[in-house]
């Protein structure tokens, strides 16, 4: 199938139509509004230094429900013991710096260019992005970022410093997007790291419908600093 080169109207081809790795498209921009309308039918861009930018849709999409995440004993100790103290959207940009550096799983070196983690801060800034920090002594030791769209949660990469870090913070969201009603977060790419947490491999045409649903729903924009903690509470 060809891969298509997006122009500078705001549109997409079907995700159907993308090669057998998940590449659909090249080109476009970063702009917010070409984001939100990529996420809103379940693509995402990555790309390096140097390539131009390139959206995905790959099949099968690991899918986690946020009532369904599995948490190990080790991790569920971790959790319990108050390791670290987690927060929400308190410092964006650190997140996405220290993701900056993790390597992403289908390539060498780091993923997130500067043109990315500038359009994500964008998203953050626009109450679309969302980021969950882990600290320790008043240390960042890791954390996890990504995009909300009605009551669908896009995972988009996580980071630590320190064992368990984003684990812990990623059981942390879990339990403030069950709270809220979001019927999943998508993980993108299957890894066995996802797939320890229970996420399953959903087929794409399934993910698309379900993400159509989500979809339904209004967006829970803004800063979650307040509001997370306050949903974790009613749950404990």
């Amino acid at each position: 199938m060809p891969v298509f080169l997006l122009g500078d109207e705001l549109c997409f081809p079907d995700p159907a139509l993308a090669e057998p790795d998940g590449l659909l498209a090249v080109g476009g921009d970063l702009s917010s509004e070409r984001l939100i309308c990529a996420y809103a039918q379940g693509i995402f861009p990555w790309y390096g230094t140097n390539t131009p930018i390139l959206w995905w849709s790959p099949d099968p999409r690991p899918l986690i429900e946020p009532g369904q995440v599995h948490v190990s004993r080790s991790l569920r100790r971790a959790c319990n013991r108050g390791d670290f103290e987690i927060t929400f959207d308190t410092d964006f940009e650190a997140v996405i710096g220290g993701c900056a550096k993790t390597p992403r799983p289908l390539g060498d070196g780091t993923w997130l260019v500067w043109d990315m983690v500038e359009a994500y801060c964008r998203l953050h800034d626009e109450g679309l992005a969302h980021s969950v920090e882990a600290w320790r002594g008043g240390r960042l030791v890791g954390g996890l970022y990504g995009v909300a769209l009605g009551r669908a949660f896009f995972g988009e990469s996580m980071f630590y410093r320190e064992p368990n870090a984003s684990k812990v913070a990623f059981v942390e969201l879990c339990r403030v997007l069950y709270a809220w009603g979001f019927e999943f977060i998508d993980c993108q790419q299957v890894t066995p790291h996802m797939q320890a947490l229970g996420a399953v491999s959903t087929p794409r045409s399934e993910f698309r419908t379900r993400l159509r649903s989500a979809l339904e729903h209004p967006t829970l924009k803004g800063s979650w600093t307040e509001a997370a903690p306050q949903a974790v509470a009613c749950l404990s």
